[in-house]
């Protein structure tokens, strides 16, 4: 007689109408196990974070750049205030400079409207007003122009019935400037037109019309 050892025949109790995969026990899913992907709301918040950061990148690097572009302006503005003076400097110097020589280039205008200009002094004295030209000295006041009191100075008046408006008549000294600037005005003689001569002239030119009219038929 064979014994049998208890239990090991046994199957275990299956409900009625079930398959035998049935009673399996079922391995548990990942969902249902509470592992896996994080929860959305803190992929939501690590965004928020994130982007809040990239925010305050972007106005650290846009107050950097405006502090940038501020220090070139005031460096630009430095530099031209720097060149600005630089020239006033080199122009009041040159100017300085050439109006200490202007005594010395009337006495050689002076000496040429002699025929005193000759030999060797008139090789030093050349060499000089070209000196004095190339460092941007010019001359001006011809007879004949019109007076203007910004550049002429008058120191003789007089009258001509030849002019029809204030005409200087003699340079007595020349006038210099440098670019725009005048060092010394030239002094002129000037001649204003006759007293009443215009009204003279005015009648007879009208007359003159009125003689050339036309002939009535």
């Amino acid at each position: 007689m064979t014994e049998e050892t208890p239990g090991f025949d046994e199957k275990p109790d299956v409900p009625s109408g079930a398959t035998p995969d049935d009673a399996e026990p079922q391995a548990a899913s990942p969902s249902s196990s509470g592992e896996g992907a994080a929860p959305a709301g803190d992929a939501s918040a690590q965004i928020a974070g994130l982007t809040a950061q990239l925010d305050q990148v972007r106005k650290a690097l846009d107050e950097r750049t405006a502090d940038l572009q501020r220090l070139q302006a005031e460096f630009q503005n430095y530099r031209r205030r720097v060149e600005r003076d630089r020239i006033a400097v080199k122009e009041i110097a040159v100017a300085n400079l050439l109006t200490e020589l202007m005594p010395t280039l009337d006495n050689i205008n002076r000496a040429r409207e002699h025929g005193e200009l000759v030999g060797g002094f008139k090789s030093v004295a050349e060499s000089l007003e070209t000196a004095a030209a190339k460092m941007g000295l010019q001359q001006f006041g011809k007879e004949g122009e019109p007076f203007d009191p910004t550049i002429h100075e008058a120191l003789m008046h007089s009258y001509a019935p030849d002019v029809t408006e204030t005409t200087c008549v003699a340079i007595l000294q020349p006038g210099y400037r440098i670019g725009e600037r005048t060092i010394r005005p030239a002094r002129v003689a000037v001649a204003e037109p006759q007293p009443g001569a215009q009204a003279v002239k005015d009648e007879s030119e009208a007359a003159d019309e009125k003689d050339n009219g036309p002939e009535e038929g």
